[in-house]
């Protein structure tokens, strides 16, 4: 009772503490790591260390007490004989020591196995909507089988050292116990020993090989346990975000500078900004066009210390960002992004979030603000409604309008949307900048967009392309200045136009 008691104390305590370290690691670790095998390591391999401490702790103490108690009754009867029945007990140390060191290795290949197993099934089964909808099926059918005849080959390996671990102490034992008995027979018809102490000697050997033998069965599951251990220590070792006792917490409503930022991957010195200068002025609406891979996503990490520049500084209002308290930092910048994350819980729950007990009449108003509001009322259960794993149920239009809704509830000196209105139709994107505009008195705005329509109302456009500033200026100003931002102004304008004609056709006809 008392080792089950301790071992689920300590199995709970580890994954607590995993959960939480999980939490504090940067965004750099997570952005590597792999969903599938981390999963594994906080249930799987915590529980095969629950499984030693409850079981196989309890067999060492009674392997140890059993092997003191026959040998002090053995030596009590004959030292000599004792002995002989020790012949082959190093040799199945020996063994075990063997057994050991091949069933470690085989271990934590099996382990890294069943995680590279966990992790092909966990993005099956997040990006089903997308291997149906390219029919990869049995793709990803023989990408499983793949992973899975791996982990297969791996235990199998095991198996067979456990088959050759059991069978070699069988034999020994076996034998030990042939060479017991032989020079017992031996003593006995010299009159050396009595019968009643070959009895005691040919019966109690046994009790003396089979803690010995069952030691093969607790290296084994100790060797389980250790690299379960490892796996999870790699866990612990990252170096968490560090703590910040002196950190700032200020106001985050002044203006936002970027003095010559700079900003490469630790593992690619190929930089994704380069030599970043540009003010934010405080409470004005800024949007940033760029290309894919321009950095205009980096900039925003950066804002939120998601990322650490790697040259130059980032000022608020004045302040070094970095001297600024991270969870101030980010509870106060609200970032959008293009591909939301909603949780299967309710609409409620997901717009509600933000807050530790939200107020429906703030839900409303926030899903109001986002455009969201005529969607929600007219589903089954309104506010109610489930949305399942990623927000499956819905659009992309109506997830990003929840994830708007949700930023809205933070108290938001800053608000950043990083594409996340390219889902929606031209006419519900200019109700939320409109609504937005009208609520968002004093607090600056960052929209990443590719649209112009949704770029031309802000005070200042920034144009990024290939990590650098190149054009700065309001609609009007880079409208007649040849560069990226005309280009796609006219490219845009043309579209419109061919659109409008057309829709002017049907109508007519």
């Amino acid at each position: 009772r008392l080792t089950a008691v301790a071992s689920e104390n300590i199995s709970l305590k580890l994954r607590e503490e995993l959960y939480e370290h999980l939490q504090r690691l940067p965004f750099t670790y997570h952005v590597k790591a792999k969903t599938g095998d981390l999963i594994q390591r906080c249930t799987s391999d915590v529980d095969t260390i629950r499984r030693f401490l409850s079981v196989q702790v309890m067999e060492v103490v009674n392997t140890l007490l059993l092997v003191t108690i026959t040998l002090t009754v053995l030596m009590g009867r004959s030292v000599p004989l004792t002995l002989y029945s020790m012949i082959l007990v190093p040799g199945l140390f020996l063994f075990a020591m063997w057994f050991f060191r091949k069933v470690h290795k085989g271990f934590r290949l099996m382990d890294e196995a069943e995680g590279k197993m966990s992790t092909v099934l966990q993005e099956n089964l997040s990006g089903v909507r997308v291997v149906r909808a390219f029919g990869q099926q049995q793709r990803e059918v023989e990408k499983f089988d793949e992973a899975s005849s791996d982990f297969r080959k791996k235990t199998k390996h095991l198996n067979d050292l456990l088959a050759i671990y059991w069978g070699g102490g069988d034999a020994l034992s076996m034998a030990q116990s042939l060479i017991t008995l032989l020079i017992c027979v031996l003593y006995a018809s010299r009159g050396e020993i009595t019968v009643g102490t070959l009895v005691v000697f040919t019966s109690y050997v046994g009790q003396l090989l089979f803690p010995i033998r069952q030691l093969g069965r607790t290296l084994s599951d100790a060797g389980k346990s250790l690299v379960a251990m490892e796996r999870i220590q790699d866990i612990l070792h990252e170096p968490a975000e560090p703590e910040e006792p002196d950190a700032l917490k200020p106001s985050l409503k002044g203006d936002i500078v970027f003095d010559h930022v700079s900003f490469h991957y630790a593992d690619d010195e190929v930089p994704v900004l380069s030599d970043i200068c540009c003010t934010i002025p405080a409470g004005k609406t800024v949007a940033i066009l760029g290309s894919t891979g321009s950095g205009k996503s980096t900039m925003m990490y950066l804002l939120q210390r998601l990322y650490e520049p790697t040259g130059g500084d980032i000022t608020i209002g004045g302040v070094p960002i970095r001297r600024i308290d991270r969870s101030h930092l980010r509870s106060h910048v609200g970032l959008i992004l293009q591909e939301p994350f909603l949780y299967s819980k309710s609409i409620r729950d997901n717009v509600g979030i933000a807050q530790r007990e939200p107020d429906m009449a703030d839900i409303r108003n926030a899903a109001e603000i986002a455009s969201a509001q005529g969607f929600i009322e007219r589903a089954d259960k309104g506010y109610d409604t489930l949305v399942g794993e990623r927000g499956v149920t819905l659009s992309g239009g109506q997830k990003q309008r929840i994830a708007i809704a949700r930023t809205l509830l933070k108290d938001n000196d800053i608000l950043i949307f990083d594409d996340s209105l390219s889902a929606v139709d031209t006419e519900t994107d200019a109700q939320i900048r409109a609504a937005l505009a009208r609520r968002a008195q004093g607090m600056t705005t960052l929209i990443i967009s590719h649209r112009i329509t949704t770029l031309s109302p802000a005070d200042l456009i920034l144009v990024l392309e290939d990590g650098k500033i190149t054009q700065q200026g309001t609609h009007e100003e880079l409208c007649r200045v040849p560069g990226l931002y005309q280009r796609i102004n006219n490219i845009q304008s043309a579209l419109e136009e061919e659109l409008n004609l057309a829709r002017a056709e049907e109508v007519k006809a």
